[in-house]
């Protein structure tokens, strides 16, 4: 059973916030993502509902990677309901900088606050009877998509990527790395040999020492990757300028861009020639802010992923479609196919690319039967 939403809106400035909710969930995986910071066994996330006295709910999901940010399951819904929802409370949902303000000081919980602004944003494109990408920018109606290959023995990385290129014709990858070099080279080696054509970008998730970044880039930037991301531990700052200045390849910011502040810091230093953008992090208001900083910069950007669900890929692919620059790139939106079930309508994917849905706000609704099931708060 699907939650209705309401086909009327009203008026922009008549509706408020009344209740906030965080439901943690547990959804099976096909199989676990692994890499080379954490392993995903299943998908324990939180979904993030904004009622409006207008009948309207805007709907968000946050993910728990407490190996990045530190953020459970469980103190993603606390932080929902103790600190972020009660300040909501009577909020006008399409006055999103008195959101913002209402709920700062949240510290160490920016999934959590990502979440609710990304359903509160959803909430006020339902107010105002447009897509939430029309509403951030409305730049195009299709974005390219990127899949990412986590760990495996190389010949399976590889018949993943084949697979998925002839399901739904992705031919952009990004392979996961940061194990054993030689390892990591034979898994990049096998997807290129099975995809000459492909885009590839590696994702050694801070996983390599510097030596070992040293002997492997050159190999990979041969074997054509476009980007090598977060190849060393954040601290060694040295070591990563090195490596940026040796590459003919950005190195890509990732865990070291968690927000503007970061970012800024990581172009300053000219550590970084390109960075991720995650609507799961960042929600829609702080991710325009650093792609407009890397705009600036003259730095390229791309929309990453979390190994969201549905729901997530929506908010992912809402943000991606909405500026000029981020819809002619690549965006990391089918992790949701890794999971088993879900809550909500799932992309489709065609020839590589996925259609923006031009509902409301996200245009999606929650399966009811599907949230009674899997979530683990009752």
């Amino acid at each position: 059973m699907l939650e209705q939403r309401t086909s009327v809106a009203p008026a922009a400035g008549v509706a408020r916030v009344v209740s906030v909710e965080a439901i943690p969930v547990v959804l099976p995986l096909r199989a676990p993502a692994q890499f080379a910071s954490g392993t995903i066994a299943t998908a324990d996330n939180v979904i993030v509902r904004v009622h409006s006295d207008a009948g309207l709910v805007g709907c968000a999901e946050a993910q728990a990677r407490p190996y990045t940010y530190g953020e459970t399951q469980s103190s993603i819904v606390e932080a929902v309901h103790a600190w972020f929802g009660p300040r909501l409370i009577g909020i006008d949902p399409v006055a999103h900088e008195r959101a913002r303000a209402a709920t700062a000081g949240g510290e160490g919980n920016r999934c959590a606050a990502s979440a609710v602004m990304v359903a509160l944003a959803d909430l006020a494109a339902q107010i105002l009877g447009v897509s939430c990408s029309a509403m951030l920018g409305g730049a195009s109606d299709s974005v390219e998509v990127a899949s990412m290959l986590s760990f495996g023995e190389p010949q399976a990385m590889a018949a993943e990527a084949v697979e998925l290129h002839e399901r739904f014709g992705i031919a952009v990858f990004k392979v996961k790395v940061g194990r054993d070099p030689q390892l990591d080279l034979a898994a990049v080696r096998a997807v290129r040999e099975a995809m000459p054509t492909a885009t590839l970008y590696a994702d050694a998730n801070r996983g390599w020492s510097l030596a070992q970044a040293e002997h492997v880039g050159p190999e990979l930037i041969e074997l054509g990757v476009e980007a090598i991301e977060e190849p060393l531990d954040l601290g060694d700052q040295t070591g990563r300028r090195r490596l940026a200045e040796l590459w003919s390849v950005p190195l890509a910011g990732d865990e070291s861009c968690l927000d503007l502040a970061g970012v800024a810091d990581q172009l300053a230093s000219q550590t970084v020639s390109q960075v991720s953008i995650k609507v799961a992090r960042t929600a829609f208001d702080e991710s325009a802010a650093i792609l407009a900083h890397c705009r600036a910069c003259n730095v390229r950007a791309v929309v990453g992923s979390q190994y969201e669900g549905a729901l997530g890929a929506w908010a992912s692919i809402a943000f991606a479609a909405s500026s000029r620059e981020l819809c002619q790139r690549p965006a990391e939106a089918s992790n949701f196919l890794d999971l088993a079930v879900d809550l909500v309508s799932p992309p489709e994917i065609r020839a590589g690319r996925v259609r923006v849905r031009d509902a409301p706000g996200l245009g999606v609704s929650l399966d009811q039967d599907a949230l009674a099931t899997y979530r683990v708060d009752r």
